[in-house]
């Protein structure tokens, strides 16, 4: 029996909170579960894409019309613009730096909120992939109005430090108006990243969250880890880079985590 294909956000309206990073190896890792995975790179910074791909195949791609602006703006079917990664059954749609105009395209579209979904129905009703992840970026608006509308489930990355938390509120403010539109959305959890478990900063923000009502927080938690730093600057998520690695590990832990909750 056909599962029905899961299509998940990562979002956080603050910068550096480790969505991105997130997003690519949690997706790797669903990948190494054995299931198929298509990354959408939402974000004009390109850094999902760069997770997989060189700089240089980046830009080409950023350059050509063959990524996600270009299919939002014509409003086109997804799967025309998918890209194969050196792992068969890991896919890529790639951005572009155009995405910092993408609000004022969308802005005269009829039923505006719904492009990205409309774009992805056909892929998400093949069965083709189990999930469909999308790296958001780290604002809020139409744009992020679009994906959440478009998904099943949010992943909010939090950065424990004392400033991990500053928007947080906004963020959630911002998901209780789009509930009415976006009436598939789940919020799957929190994960914290950037831990250091030495700093009284986790704790603080451990005890901060549980203090949120209906909002659940993964178990699994991302520590701070260099090797993190060497696989991006490798082009490749941590887990491919060095197997062995304690990120690694804590990121299949928490795919683990995101699969279990999404069947």
């Amino acid at each position: 029996m056909k599962k029905d294909t899961k299509v998940i956000c990562f979002a956080n309206n603050k910068g550096g909170s480790g969505k991105t990073t997130t997003c690519a190896n949690v997706g790797y890792s669903l990948w190494e579960m054995g299931r198929r995975v298509l990354l959408i790179d939402g974000d004009m910074q390109l850094n999902l894409s760069l997770s997989f791909f060189s700089e240089e195949q980046v830009l080409d791609m950023a350059k050509s019309e063959r990524n996600l602006y270009h299919a939002v703006c014509d409003q086109k079917d997804l799967k025309d613009y998918i890209v194969r990664t050196p792992q068969e059954g890991l896919d890529l749609i790639p951005s572009s730096t155009l995405m910092s105009g993408i609000e004022f395209q969308l802005f005269t579209k009829w039923q505006r909120e719904f492009i990205l979904k409309r774009c992805l129905s056909s892929i998400a009703g093949s069965g083709e992939y189990d999930y469909i992840l999308i790296d958001a970026p780290p604002t809020l608006g139409g744009w992020v109005m679009n994906i959440l509308c478009a998904s099943h489930g949010i992943i909010v990355p939090v950065e424990a430090s004392p400033w991990g938390l500053f928007g947080l509120a906004n963020m959630f403010e911002f998901l209780g108006q789009v509930r009415d539109m976006a009436r598939d959305l789940q919020t799957m959890g929190i994960v914290i990243t950037k831990v250091n478990t030495r700093k009284n900063y986790f704790k603080q923000t451990m005890d901060a969250l549980r203090e949120l009502k209906e909002i659940p927080v993964f178990d699994s938690y991302i520590r701070i880890d260099s090797t993190i730093e060497w696989s991006q600057d490798n082009n490749q998520p941590v887990a491919a880079y060095r197997k062995s690695s304690r990120s690694g590990a804590e990121y299949r832990a928490l795919a683990k985590e995101v699969d279990e909750y999404a069947w």
